[in-house]
């Protein structure tokens, strides 16, 4: 029933839903497999996940059967650590001997988050380095001195850099365009996102 109210919700705003997630996975089968019911039950193509690293044997099954694909999401710093799957290299390390249909989610901010604590990542790069195994993206700017998500370009996010690099790999996947610093009301930063989008596809031509 909930499934059912959330499809006639989609349906009333014209809005297909196309993934799903944070879901987490592990080498579970029955729990994993709950999850890909509930993915095909919204008719969505990816679910962003954060897999524990005994889980891809599993996942490959799976991903094959149902035929949705799992979009690592990095999560950047947590606490004093970096997240298990912080980078692209970690994700690719992982899952280069699996499924092509097991992949990444990239999180533009979260990927400028890591050098807080650890490397400077180049988030162009790291949406190169993935390849066709790019199936989503979290579009998101970030200030590492201020700690918080800021308007696109007013941090490190390289927007016309990130389009290009999906296009050149021929990205068929999602874009999500996300915004985390004033979640009371964000509608006003959203659309000014929206706006530094739509220069940028412009530029790219």
């Amino acid at each position: 029933m909930q499934i059912r109210a959330v499809l006639k919700l989609c349906k009333d705003y014209d809005i297909t839903p196309v993934a799903y997630g944070v879901e987490p996975f592990s080498k579970n089968h029955d729990e994993n497999k709950k999850r890909f019911e509930l993915g095909k039950a919204l008719g969505i193509k990816t679910l962003s996940a954060d897999p524990t690293p005994d889980s891809f044997d599993d996942l490959d099954k799976l991903v094959e059967e149902y035929k949705i694909s799992i979009g690592i999401h990095p999560h950047g710093p947590q606490g004093r650590a970096l997240h298990r799957w912080y980078s692209a290299e970690k994700i690719l390390e992982a899952v280069k001997d699996h499924h092509p249909l097991i992949g990444t989610c990239i999180d533009t901010a979260h990927i400028i988050r890591v050098a807080q604590i650890g490397p400077k990542l180049n988030q162009v790069q790291q949406i190169r380095l993935m390849g066709d195994r790019n199936f989503g993206l979290h579009l998101k700017d970030h200030d590492n001195a201020k700690k918080t998500d800021v308007i696109f370009g007013k941090g490190a996010l390289d927007v016309p850099g990130v389009l290009q690099a999906l296009r050149d790999l021929h990205f068929k996947g999602y874009i999500s365009i996300e915004y985390e610093a004033h979640p009371e009301e964000p509608s006003s930063d959203m659309r000014a996102c929206v706006e530094v989008f739509k220069e940028s596809v412009k530029k790219l031509a």
